[in-house]
């Protein structure tokens, strides 16, 4: 075996994915390494130029820049470089300085290749992608941690039975966990108080112990739901406390968590709102959308397909509400449409989502009506905020006279927005290039697009305007090879994952929409609809929806956890909450997101 020096082994044994290999495959790697030494300033590699490998930090710092000279990386011991080239075609997609005198051991391009080839853990590490292959869980296989209830109600042995029934109604539970000095030491279940307490007269002061089942039956959080289930039918119990290793309670899973993951589906949403005949009956079947977030989640589907079922519920409710407002106003003057923008006209509402949404009326529309679009437009919005679609802060409603207008003044404020691309035009087209028709006469959005696109892509002031506006959202990338978390304010240390996370993909995504006048509006068919168009390389392509998904993905994840936890979700994550390695993962997801924000900035990032 050739020498190895400690610092080679040192690399191998705290750096991944090499300290997860084999001992003895981890010699060989660092027997290979080759030593490199550059002064402070020196120029590593630069973009364009073919990788020697894969480099290693021993000592020193080194920066990455993308392609205009701004910082990426500010990298130090212990960090790695090169791997995203490599994992390309071999060329450099960034630049590396020493940013003081650096010691590197590099890794040979063929070496790495073959690393990434025979062994599966750094493949996946480098790939940085979900795995292939189907995605969603069965629910018997799923196991009953992403199914249990995770704040079970507990009450002391002593609590009398008035008092456990009175927790049992105010928590809206069946059953209590009954504890002795922390520990678990029963349970009761509603059938309890029937068949013990009440049929037996007993006074309500009893104790919960006298009538409690002791030392319930329980399972371990990674046990499978099948497990549950099989458990429940031979022992003919219905409530079954998780008790993880320590002994603590972690949550408790009953036939009707059971039953209400099975019945519980965007189809049967959606069925209810359309026979509702209330926004309030409406609101009955929107207010399970968080759980069946959660749901979805937790049985591994991919995210764009979460979004979507998601978004067809809010479809289904505005469209029912039109349909009410209609049986209340009567048919309306004139044909419109009723559209939407933002997250819902893009399908990608999560569990955070207000409303944005317009309407065009047939050019035929005299004034006098517009006393009857204005009620309809305030039947629905407002229909739609007690669905727990809120009140859009800005006013970007249909209940705005600006944004209820014929299709002549659509096509006004498009043509102003194109040829003054100001600020506000900007904000504005931005938004509006997300419509979407929701309820109504699609002909009239058609009509609008047929002049628009071929108007937006011909003007180059325009188009520069869009890419320009497209760059100020950015990725959370910090120097010191970290992410840069919000600094101040309610939401101080955490990352913004829908404003600095897939705000900059679905601005990239726009934009190659508007370059290739396509009328695609999701975000994940814009980008494949730009490789298929050549508007930019199949490898940046993939490297950009690689990294979105990941970035949607780990948003959604954090809302599931929030909704698991009886928590409302949100977009703001805390760092804390992911692994070393999920860490490394989403900021090198946001590299690839600034370097193609950076490569369309400089014109290098649409394919020739």
């Amino acid at each position: 075996m050739p020498n190895i020096s400690f610092t080679e082994l040192e690399l191998m044994n705290t750096t991944p994915p090499f300290v997860a290999l084999p001992e003895t495959t981890k010699r060989e790697i660092a027997a290979s390494l080759t030593q490199m030494r550059y002064a402070a300033g020196a120029t590593i590699y630069s973009t364009g130029e073919t990788l020697a490998g894969l480099y290693l930090i021993a000592e020193g710092e080194v920066e990455v820049t993308d392609a205009l000279g701004s910082t990426l990386s500010h990298l130090r011991a212990g960090n790695q470089f090169g791997e995203r080239g490599l994992r390309k075609d071999g060329t450099a997609v960034t630049s590396a300085q020493a940013a003081t005198a650096v010691t590197l051991y590099c890794l040979n391009a063929s070496a790495f290749t073959q690393l990434c080839a025979t062994h599966p853990d750094a493949e996946a590490f480098y790939a940085r992608t979900t795995p292939a292959g189907p995605r969603k869980r069965d629910l018997m296989t799923m196991p009953v941690s992403d199914l249990m209830s995770r704040t079970p109600v507990a009450c002391a042995a002593d609590t009398t039975v008035e008092v456990a029934a009175q927790m049992m109604r105010d928590a809206k539970v069946s059953s209590l966990i009954v504890t002795d000095g922390g520990a678990l030491a029963g349970i009761v279940t509603t059938k309890d108080m029937t068949f013990k307490a009440l049929a037996q007269s007993l006074p309500a002061s009893t104790a919960i112990a006298d009538i409690q089942t002791p030392d319930p039956l329980t399972l371990s959080p990674t046990a499978l739901v099948s497990d549950a289930l099989h458990l429940m039918l031979e022992r003919k119990v219905s409530h079954l406390p998780i008790v993880d290793a320590t002994g603590d309670v972690a949550g408790i899973i009953t036939q009707t968590d059971l039953t209400r993951y099975q019945a519980l589906s965007s189809g049967q949403l959606i069925a209810d709102v359309v026979r509702a005949g209330s926004a309030e009956e409406m609101a009955k079947s929107t207010a399970q959308i968080p759980a069946l977030l959660a749901q979805l989640v937790a049985a591994k589907t991919e995210h764009g397909t979460i979004t979507r079922l998601i978004t067809d519920i809010a479809d289904a409710a505005t469209r029912r509400l039109l349909t009410l407002a209609e049986q209340k106003l009567g048919p309306p003057p004139v044909p419109y449409l009723w559209a939407a923008c933002g997250s819902q006209g893009r399908q990608e509402q999560t569990g955070v989502s207000d409303q944005d949404n317009c309407l065009i009326l047939d050019d035929s529309v005299a004034p006098p009506h517009d006393t009857y679009f204005s009620e309809l437009a305030k039947f629905v919005c407002d229909g739609l905020n007690t669905c727990g679609y809120v009140y859009c802060p800005g006013e970007m409603m249909a209940t705005t006279l600006r944004w209820r207008q014929p299709l002549r003044v659509w096509k006004s404020y498009f043509e102003k927005w194109i040829s003054n691309p100001s600020t506000e035009a900007q904000m504005l087209a931005s938004v509006m290039f997300d419509l979407r028709p929701i309820g109504g006469d699609p002909a009239l959005l058609m009509a609008l697009l047929d002049e628009t696109l071929p108007a937006a892509k011909s003007n180059s002031i325009f188009v520069a305007q869009m890419i320009a506006n497209s760059l100020k959202h950015a990725p959370p990338l910090g120097l010191l090879r970290g992410l840069a978390t919000i600094r101040s304010g309610e939401h101080k240390n955490t990352l913004d994952l829908k404003h600095n996370g897939v705000v900059p993909v679905v601005d990239l995504g726009r934009v190659y929409a508007l370059l290739g006048q396509m009328r695609v509006v999701n975000t994940g068919a814009r980008l494949m609809a730009a490789a298929d168009a050549s508007l930019i390389s199949p490898a940046g392509a993939k490297d950009l929806r690689d990294a979105y998904d990941m970035i949607a993905e780990t948003r959604l994840l954090h809302q599931a956890a929030q909704i698991d936890r009886g928590e409302a979700p949100d977009n703001f994550m805390s760092p804390g909450q992911l692994s070393d390695l999920e860490r490394s993962h989403l900021r090198d997801a946001f590299v690839v997101v600034k370097t193609m924000q950076s490569a369309l900035q400089s014109g290098r990032g649409l394919a020739q």
